[in-house]
């Protein structure tokens, strides 16, 4: 993970996250982004994806996390609206009710037992193959994540070798949560989902190596 990328907490080994909210008693908006030192390297448009406003009684933060595996690998797995079980390994099962898995398309989630949810929802705001940006929106469920939003950016790495992702997500502060409490709670279901990305897409990039020089 690059030094420069400058977050305010380190978390788990290969992933970073930095976080903010915004309680009801503040009287402006603050907007708040990642702050990507290397910034010159991403488009505007793509960086401008993780810009945040939270509102009264939410918070929102940003896992980055670094895969050895190149965009297209990475984006191949991320892209699947219809497929999150494919890397996010709390999702039980996913079935897309709405769409043709193109921008509008709704799908329902259920989630494994243990977690305070049992489905969810969401539906898909931007789907970008060129920018490599995916974001989505819970829309309904049993879950206690009000007005989740997330966007999902890939980056080329900046030694050219390998990908960034960069994940951040808005929500409502569940009643009789904190806001420390909301953003951990989600942090850790979105950085064990991006280690397994890595490590789903990193293998996906050795088998693609070895069937080019076998």
């Amino acid at each position: 993970m690059p030094a420069s990328l400058q977050l305010q907490r380190a978390a788990a080994t290969g992933a970073t996250t930095t976080r903010t909210g915004h309680k009801q008693s503040q009287t402006t908006v603050n907007t708040w982004g990642v702050p990507l030192a290397w910034d010159t390297s991403v488009l505007d448009y793509v960086s401008c994806h993780h810009k945040r406003s939270p509102g009264p009684n939410q918070c929102c933060s940003v896992v980055v996390q670094t895969i050895n595996a190149p965009v297209p690998t990475v984006w191949s797995v991320v892209r699947r609206f219809d497929n999150p079980q494919a890397y996010k390994h709390f999702v039980k099962s996913c079935h897309v009710i709405d769409g043709d898995g193109n921008v509008g398309s709704l799908r329902e989630v259920h989630v494994v037992s243990g977690l305070p949810a049992a489905s969810s929802t969401e539906r898909l705001e931007i789907l970008d193959d060129e920018q490599h940006v995916l974001s989505f929106s819970v829309v309904g469920g049993v879950h206690r994540l009000n007005n989740y939003r997330s966007v999902t950016t890939l980056h080329a790495s900046p030694n050219g070798n390998g990908t960034v992702v960069v994940e951040s997500y808005v929500v409502d502060v569940p009643t009789g949560n904190t806001e420390e409490e909301t953003c951990s709670f989600v942090d850790t279901i979105v950085r064990c989902n991006l280690q397994s990305l890595a490590q789903i897409a990193g293998k996906k990039a050795r088998n693609n190596q070895i069937s080019i020089t076998s």
